[in-house]
This record gives structure tokens, sequence and C-alpha cells, in this order.
């Protein structure tokens, strides 16, 4: 398998963690996005949206969208839950994070931390919506545990990508305490090095 993604996004760094966690063998292609590398023509012939991340898999087939890319590696894992309500209510957050997180958190965060932009002069929207989402997932984590269930699955995987790195977009995750109790359960069940030291 091939991982075509860019070590600075957090949509591609969940395919990772993933492959990582599952212990799938591929070879990691960098795609640098600020060079133009996700609109070259044979990057296009693979994968027209022009995105990372993307996958060629063993069988030659590509596979592109990181959400879908995460349920196809992890189909048949732990990472799935086989409770089918709590199977659904990680398919919850993992559309609630492409639509009300991603949009806001992850954008913020480019801005700032890739366009060179102080918090202050981002759209007031988007830090609003983005702060929405912090708070909802707060809201979500105060009893403790994963999003969905008691365990680590794709829900997790996939929002801590980009909410473990919010403070770069001008996001204090000091405000959001369950948020980064989880943050550090979620690192250290992927084995990742955590985002913000302790």
């Amino acid at each position: 398998m091939k991982i075509y993604g860019d070590s600075i996004s957090g949509n591609c760094l969940k395919v990772k963690w993933t492959a990582d966690y599952l212990g799938l063998s591929y070879d990691w292609i960098e795609t640098d996005i600020l060079k133009g590398g996700s609109r070259t023509a044979q990057y296009l012939a693979m994968n027209p949206a022009g995105q990372v991340p993307a996958v060629i898999l063993d069988d030659g087939r590509p596979l592109a969208q990181s959400n879908a890319i995460i349920l196809h590696l992890a189909e048949g894992s732990d990472l799935i839950p086989a409770d089918t309500y709590l199977r659904a209510k990680m398919f919850e957050w993992l559309f609630w994070e492409q639509y009300s997180h991603e949009p806001y958190v992850a954008v913020a965060r480019f801005h700032v931390r890739y366009l060179g932009k102080a918090p202050s002069e981002l759209d007031p929207r988007l830090v609003e919506r983005g702060a929405a989402a912090l708070a909802r997932l707060d809201a979500a984590l105060a009893p403790g545990g994963f999003l969905a269930g008691e365990r680590l699955s794709l829900a997790d995987v996939a929002l801590v990508a980009y909410t473990r790195v919010a403070h770069e977009g001008g996001f204090d995750l000091a405000h959001y305490p369950a948020v980064k109790a989880w943050v550090g359960r979620v690192e250290q069940a992927l084995g990742i090095a955590a985002a913000v030291p302790a």
C-alpha cells in the first residue's frame, strides 16, 4: 500500500496512525501541498479531487478522503465498535468531524501556522465555530473515556488529529479540560508523541 500524505495535515496523519496502530505495511509518499504536490498531473490522475490523503491499496485501487480510508483500513478491527449503536455513534462523530470541526479548527490552524496570520486576524465566525466545536467535544468527553464507548475507535483517531494541535490556530485547550485529558489518552493509545508537553 502507498499512502500519499503531507505530514503537516491532520487528515493525512489520521491515516498514518490508523495504519500504524493496525500494524499495516505501507510506503509513505510525502506530498507537499504547499508546493502543489497534490496538483500534479500524475497525482490528479490518481485522485481527481487534488486533495491529500490518498492511498493506492495493495491491489492497485485508489481511495481518497481520510475518513473513508481509515474505515477501509480498520474493517474488522477493534477500532470499529462491534456494538451497532456504538458503531453508529462512531459514524456520527466521523461525519461531525468533517462538517463541524475540521472546517474551523483545522482552517484556523492553517491560517495561523502556515499563512502567518495572527489569531486576532482570523474571521471571528471561524474562531467562534472552532470554539463551539471544542466546547461540544468537551461536553461529550466530560464523563471520561472515549467518544464511542469505553475504548479507542476511529472517532477518536479522526478527531484527535486537529484537536491536539488546536493551539496552533489560537485555541487554548486549557479552556477544555475534558478534551485535554482525552487528547492525552488518545495519544497514549496510538503511541504518538504528545503535541503539547504536559
